[in-house]
């Protein structure tokens, strides 16, 4: 399958679909669920890690890269779920993470039991802290440990030690694992938090470091031109995308680019950005990678972001609206779309006033960093608005909530839920079939370039041209605008019709 006619939909194993009603969920359960994800149309899973895991990470902390989480399934339940996507024309990318492992790991374990053990350098060990990085959970990035009286790395959790790509030995380690799950059969990986993996000590920068590059290029050797890999590369922008993703670099297909989730003032700032400034961000990055020959990477939801129609949209009043819209922006730009699950029925954010109903470490961490210096409401909000807890409650099937779930459960699933909006007459994973549909039937959405027509404060307009036929895209924002129309038949409109004026989040697609 070529790049261009992927479309991926994200599933977070734990929260996806309960086989066995135990609370969490499963590979049968995923399994159970292939028709509903064929009959969305996407023809490509990335499947969040379902590795042996003390959980405190929830998957991102792996102890066995070649073993899966009981909780979650078996070997074998895996090796069957890539089986059965095959055979329905669904390829498969796991999520690669290498930049670290639990401290349960069987490496780090050894690590730390002294100075001279065979896998001490699997690590990054110091004797007093040599910087003042800290850890993206909060706090420092360096830990004290008992054991041999000296500190390891680890960029996020405490239980998350960072791996020394400076030793070959962890390369061939993980040339290792990507070399046994391609021979089980996946088509690629996403690959977490990649540009970590080279520390640039000179330059006192935890990541993108002098031999980062090398470092990829060496991880997917021999492989690049038969898989799909994407990068969340933080550092990854306009400027270096082709450093990651040229033709002749041998390193990833393409990478993730965050700057358009508009989060510089950190993910618990509790405001909504402006759509225009969204789609504007959007846009830049598609003629960016567009005049560099690669494609883009186009996203709002992943299970680290919060609701895009809660963050972004309007999840109350204009819900179907905006959620239609928001995954228009997603399904009819240039390059490889990316879906979360629940995003194609419209879910929002949970709202919890209980710290208690919480479970990310990041969000438990913020709390307990604050707690005492904003007032608890403000604080309870913070999470709500941001926390990673919102993408990854349990995938609302029916209208009954599951109550032992391991994760609080979704506060608005009696309204929204895949049964109810299946038969819904406006229903939001309908409107998705469609824009998916006619993706792949037209060639300008998949092949065609992009161009930017209009951007304003109200509205945007953009066009996807190929081969003397051309699309065209209008997408209002949060008011009624005046319209003059554009030349062309409708084949979408998110609202029964089309006026003199752009109603709330209308999305119109028209073929010239």
């Amino acid at each position: 399958m070529k790049t261009e006619d992927l479309i991926f939909y994200q599933i977070y194993p734990k929260s996806f679909c309960d086989s066995n009603g135990d609370g969490v969920g499963d590979l049968r359960g995923i399994l159970s669920k292939i028709d509903y994800i064929k009959n969305l149309g996407v023809n490509a899973v990335w499947l969040t890690p379902c590795f042996k895991t003390p959980n405190v990470d929830n998957g991102y902390d792996i102890s066995d890269y070649r073993a899966i989480e009981e909780s979650v399934g078996t070997l074998d339940d895996l090796d069957e779920l890539i089986e059965k996507l095959h055979e329905n024309g669904i390829a498969i990318i796991l999520d690669l993470v290498a930049n670290h492992t639990s401290t349960e790991h069987k490496w780090f374990k050894e690590s730390r039991k002294s100075k001279d053990n065979p896998y001490r350098d699997y690590y990054i060990w110091r004797e007093t802290p040599p910087n003042d990085w800290q850890s993206s959970f909060g706090g420092s990035a360096w830990e004290l440990d008992g054991a041999t009286g000296e500190y390891y790395l680890h960029s996020f959790a405490i239980e998350q030690a960072d791996l020394n790509w400076d030793n070959p030995k962890v390369r061939e380690e993980m040339k290792a694992v990507v070399d046994f799950w391609l021979a089980r059969g996946v088509d690629g990986f996403r690959c977490d938090v990649l540009d970590l993996i080279s520390k640039d000590w000179k330059k006192n920068e935890n990541g993108s470091g002098p031999r980062l590059h090398e470092y990829i290029r060496e991880l997917f050797d021999g492989y690049t031109d038969r898989i799909f890999t994407v990068g969340e590369c933080w550092s990854a922008n306009a400027k270096n995308a082709k450093l990651f993703c040229g033709k002749d670099r041998k390193e990833l297909t393409t990478v993730f680019a965050f700057k358009h989730l508009c989060v510089e003032k950190g993910r618990f700032h509790v405001e909504k950005p402006a759509l225009d400034e969204v789609v504007r961000r959007v846009s830049d990055w598609q003629l960016a990678l567009q005049e560099a020959n690669i494609p883009a990477t186009v996203f709002f939801e992943n299970h680290d972001q919060p609701r895009s129609v809660s963050r972004i949209g309007d999840d109350e009043k204009y819900r179907y609206e905006s959620a239609t819209l928001l995954g228009g922006v997603v399904l009819l730009h240039r390059g490889v779309p990316f879906l979360m699950q629940g995003q194609e029925i419209g879910m929002t954010n949970s709202r919890h006033n209980d710290i208690g109903k919480f479970n990310d470490v990041e969000s438990m961490n913020f709390y307990r960093a604050n707690v005492g210096k904003i007032p608890e409401a403000e604080l309870i909000e913070k999470i709500n608005f941001g926390g990673r807890d919102n993408p990854r409650c349990m995938m609302p099937w029916t209208e009954k909530t599951l109550e032992n779930g391991w994760l609080a459960p979704y506060t608005r699933q009696s309204e929204i839920n895949v049964e109810s909006d299946l038969r819904a007459e406006r229903s939001v994973y309908g409107f998705y079939r469609e824009l998916i549909e006619l993706r792949k039937n037209e060639p300008c959405l998949t092949r065609g370039e992009y161009i930017r027509k209009e951007l304003t404060p109200s509205y945007y307009i953009f066009e996807r041209a190929y081969e003397g036929e051309k699309i065209t895209v209008v997408c209002n924002f949060r008011t009624e605008t005046p319209f003059a129309g554009v030349e062309g038949r409708v084949l979408l409109n998110n609202y029964p019709e089309v006026g003199e004026t752009l109603k709330p989040y209308q999305l119109i697609v028209y073929k010239n």
